[in-house]
């Protein structure tokens, strides 16, 4: 068990590296940390939040990891959200039509305040919808967001800049979004508790120690076969999060996004018989509520009556998982016991934890995205 909420199997036959996961140390060197916990003061108020309670459509803007956290927590719990949010997360000339009687909401989030995206996609938004309100959140500086913000006269949140926005679902980047939703955003908040847990630590120096042995023998590939389909967007943020964080001076790790069972039926030969480059994480949701099969089926397939919707997809995950045992291929699995805040926001502080420990392991800045800045400086060049 990894907690109450969430189950865990990790790689087998892994030797343990020496992982220094001293609450203190971490929280003076990774001072974004600080947003995972409780305590965390975030730049806004409940004023705020009240403000707009009762506005049913939002809209958030903005790229990578301003968004994607927010996204993330939406889909994965959207049968507790009874309001519309829409995402515009990338560039794109058609936006969706809404009712012009409904009230909306638009959160432009750019941590910068100079993402050209997001600055594009705001110009689209307010030459086609008028009277409709905007909060910004961006760091507190000159910047292009903030001019925009103070030219219709908006509220401007804080985004704090010792936090990068691929780390920033569990401060006002996510968590603002999520109270908007009707979410209760201190349950997501698990870090004090998580810190420690002896089973979590463990868990967390294991999963590190497995991957710098599969880098050592040159498997870069990090895939991870969904069974769940409201946690796709879980895996994007967590795409982002590896892949930007570790990817530098010819180290780092691919993460690839496999909807299963689906890929079945199209990748897993890859994945059994292909090259040995790649490690795997199974990761599920278990559903008690789930549909069963009533009607008949004809034979060979009547043992299918009276199956439930989740017991077939475990049943597809567990034969799976066999295979893997039987060819020496080597997994995780996740499977979460209880959908609600605490498991998602217990799974985004293992997963940045995790981040950052990897980068310290690999002796890599796990915070900057230098390559990434060289893409944009050219794109402005072409632009001008």
């Amino acid at each position: 068990m990894l907690t109450a909420n969430i189950s865990i199997d990790g790689f087998k036959n892994i030797k343990k590296r020496k992982v220094n996961v001293e609450k203190d140390r971490l929280l003076k060197k990774y001072p974004l940390l600080k947003s995972l916990s409780s305590d965390y003061k975030y730049s806004y108020k409940k004023t705020l939040v009240k403000k707009y309670s009762n506005y049913s459509t939002f809209r958030i803007i903005g790229m990578g990891g301003s968004i994607l956290g927010s996204e993330a927590i939406y889909q994965f719990l959207n049968k507790k959200i009874k309001k519309k949010f829409i995402f515009i997360n990338n560039l794109q000339a058609y936006r969706p039509k809404l009712k012009q009687k409904k009230k909306s909401l638009n959160l432009v989030i750019s941590k910068s305040g100079n993402t050209l995206e997001t600055i594009v996609n705001y110009n689209l938004l307010n030459n086609k919808k008028k009277n409709n309100k905007f909060i910004f959140i961006t760091e507190k500086k000159k910047n292009y967001i903030s001019y925009l913000a103070n030219k219709i006269k908006a509220e401007i949140v804080e985004h704090k800049n010792y936090i990068g926005g691929r780390y920033s679902v569990l401060s006002e980047v996510g968590m603002l979004p999520a109270n908007l939703m009707g979410l209760n955003e201190k349950k997501f908040k698990k870090f004090n508790e998580l810190i420690k847990n002896k089973n979590f630590l463990n868990q967390l120096i294991l999963n590190v120690s497995a991957t710098i042995e599969f880098l050592k023998k040159g498997k870069h590939n990090s895939i991870i076969l969904n069974y769940d389909e409201d946690s796709e967007n879980l895996f994007k943020w967590y795409q982002q999060l590896i892949a930007e964080s570790l990817g530098k001076k010819a180290k780092g790790i691919l993460p690839i996004i496999s909807t299963m069972p689906r890929d079945n039926h199209s990748l897993l030969q890859f994945y059994l018989d292909g090259p040995k480059k790649s490690f795997f994480t199974f990761f599920n949701v278990y559903e008690k509520k789930s549909d069963i099969l009533n009607t008949s089926f004809l034979s060979p397939f009547n043992y299918l009556k009276n199956k439930s919707f989740y017991e077939i997809i475990n049943s597809q995950q567990q034969a799976t998982k066999n295979i893997f045992l039987k060819k020496k291929i080597p997994f995780r699995s996740f499977k979460v016991l209880k959908r609600n805040e605490e498991s998602l926001g217990e799974l985004f502080c293992f997963f940045i934890l995790e981040t950052i420990l990897l980068g310290e392991a690999l002796k890599i800045n796990p915070l900057d995205q230098p390559s990434v800045e060289l893409v944009k400086k050219e794109t402005k060049k072409i632009l001008c």
